[in-house]
């Protein structure tokens, strides 16, 4: 039997299996969420031009789902950022500043230890995933977006100002510092928050209270990765339906059985976007690496260990990189148990499949850490750490050759 889950259930007790609802959270605001839209860009429409893309960019850069209801009505980070985060604050935890929303020198012109300068930023739409509502100089409403972790900037401006990157996993943010700064949650819970560190976030402690925090991944490089979950539980629209109503706090519908949650929210504000935010995510490629940062040689060398001697490529298939089923079992994830590969079993009994997928290879140069949890710093250690639980012997010329070729993915 399905349970009911609030999307707010944030505020809870540590090591606990079961969720417990905000104490007082209603949904008395909903009229409100559900229209709300920021001043500073379009509203969505189907009107729009572009198609599902632009639609999708729309989406994943400025709309909240209707999470303020979470964000603002119970964590009330809209009282916190308007007492006491400052510029230089939000950049110390990772938020980024979307320069093009900026007139020239902006920055250099304002005090950037007040958090007023904060407020005028999010004023005008330049904190990269935070949307919020700012009336006489007040900020009243707070919101995120997918943004928020999966976009970055080019830090053409200055460290963590500049142009904005879409899809890449912003791993300078630490979420945990963010929402434990929220009054509204004990003390208990926010030792759990700001125990993940920078770049880390636990898509399931609200669920079931245990703390296991996974690297942000990237968001690029999705054309044809039909399961992007460290765990395979679902497609790709699963996942940002998932996050969106129990993560982010959004206003929707998310129902799975096998994780005994379900949630009904009128009106869905999450399920009629999933199509565009899609289309926008696949539209997104990953990123090359720098040129002259790969010996071509050394490549080649590491590609053949990697489809021969090493064994990786039966697993990790091009060109996608990832397990693949054929003929009718196509939509099903091909998944492994923790320990066919070495990993912790941690986050996957947490899971609805309790079993790992391959990781799509793709960037690889772009977003240590890797595995799910971070445990290895480098390229290098996921070498290592395949070479030993396989036994592999292979020798340091060899790994050296399959880390060039993992870079030049």
């Amino acid at each position: 039997m399905s349970k009911r889950i609030d999307p707010a259930s944030a505020v809870r007790k540590p090591g606990r299996r079961r969720v417990l609802a905000a104490s007082g959270f209603t949904l008395t605001a909903l009229a409100a969420a559900a229209a709300f839209t920021l001043s500073a860009t379009p509203a969505f429409s189907d009107a729009m031009p572009g198609g599902n893309r632009h639609l999708g960019q729309y989406i994943f850069r400025f709309d909240t789902f209707g999470d303020e209801q979470l964000w603002t009505d119970t964590l009330r980070m809209h009282e916190v950022i308007q007492a006491a985060v400052s510029p230089r604050t939000a950049l110390a935890v990772g938020l980024k500043v979307d320069a093009a929303a900026l007139p020239p020198n902006f920055l250099a012109t304002r005090d950037l230890d007040d958090p007023a300068t904060t407020v005028e930023l999010l004023r005008r739409n330049a904190v990269v995933g935070v949307v919020s509502k700012v009336e006489d100089g007040q900020l009243t409403s707070v919101g995120i977006t997918c943004a928020l972790c999966h976009s970055t900037v080019d830090n053409s401006v200055a460290p963590g100002v500049g142009r904005r990157v879409d899809g890449w996993p912003n791993l300078d943010l630490n979420p945990g510092a963010i929402i434990a700064l929220s009054p509204a949650l004990p003390e208990e819970v926010k030792a759990v928050y700001n125990s993940w560190g920078p770049g880390r976030y636990d898509p399931r402690f609200n669920i079931d209270g245990i703390n296991g925090p996974l690297v942000i991944p990237p968001a690029y490089g999705l054309a044809g990765v039909p399961f992007e979950t460290f765990s395979g539980d679902g497609p790709i629209s699963y996942w940002n339906n998932y996050v969106a109503v129990t993560q982010m706090g959004g206003h929707g519908n998310f129902s799975d059985p096998r994780l005994g949650i379900s949630i009904e929210q009128t009106p869905d504000l999450v399920t009629p976007k999933l199509p565009q935010l899609l289309a926008y995510q696949l539209s997104l490629p990953a990123p090359r690496p720098p040129e002259g940062s790969v010996n071509a040689a050394a490549a080649q060398r590491g590609a053949a260990l990697f489809n021969g001697t090493a064994g990786c490529g039966s697993c990790h298939i091009a060109p996608t990189y990832t397990d693949v089923h054929n003929g009718p079992d196509a939509d099903t994830p091909l998944l492994h148990d923790p320990a066919e590969t070495g990993m912790d079993p941690g986050y996957a009994q947490r899971s609805a499949t309790g079993k790992y997928r391959s990781t799509p290879l793709r960037a690889l140069w772009q977003h240590p850490p890797y595995f799910h949890d971070g445990s290895a710093p480098t390229l290098g250690a996921v070498v290592d750490h395949y070479d030993t639980h396989f036994a592999l012997g292979l020798t340091p010329e060899q790994k050296a050759d399959l880390v060039a070729f993992l870079k030049s993915l």
